[in-house]
């Protein structure tokens, strides 16, 4: 970890909270906003989320499932989504949202036409707009927290 910590506090907090308490609010705000108030399915809101997390290399990322109605993706989910291109686990929207979650976090210049029809003959454009958001909320936050070396060292608020 690259930032001090005082001791008893909450790294994430601390960061995200006590340090730039402007911007560290409006951004908690934007990822609570994310889960909160998604229309995505649960197995392509995950799909995006953990292909995002597995490029990020963010821990938190990666050991957090997402929870709705009392259900998570299955256990063997996150390694399907490491092998999307094949994987038999994914129907077409979910093997869409880790597709468009590696495109837009690797190669953002090469979403073409021929990936944009294919995305929107499954998704409508307020799902790719609102996908589109959490993606690049993930990459913001989970980089950022790996990068100043508090994704190993702090746990994800709960929500309701």
């Amino acid at each position: 970890m690259i930032i001090d910590i005082p001791d008893g506090r909450d790294p994430l907090g601390h960061v995200w909270g006590d340090m730039v308490p402007g911007i560290g609010a409006a951004a908690a705000n934007l990822s609570l906003a994310v889960y909160e108030h998604t229309t995505l399915g649960l197995r392509e809101f995950e799909a995006a989320r953990l292909r995002t997390a597995q490029i990020n290399g963010c821990a938190l990322c990666l050991d957090w499932r997402t929870e709705r109605d009392g259900r998570k993706v299955e256990a063997e989910f996150a390694d399907a989504v490491t092998t999307w291109r094949t994987t038999g686990a994914f129907d077409d929207r979910t093997r869409l949202a880790a597709e468009y979650a590696e495109r837009y976090a690797l190669d953002h210049h090469g979403l073409d036409d021929a990936f944009w029809a294919r995305m929107t003959a499954h998704y409508s454009q307020v799902e790719i707009v609102e996908l589109t958001m959490s993606i690049g909320a993930w990459l913001a936050f989970g980089r950022l927290n790996h990068v100043l070396g508090i994704d190993g060292v702090c746990a994800l608020p709960t929500h309701t």
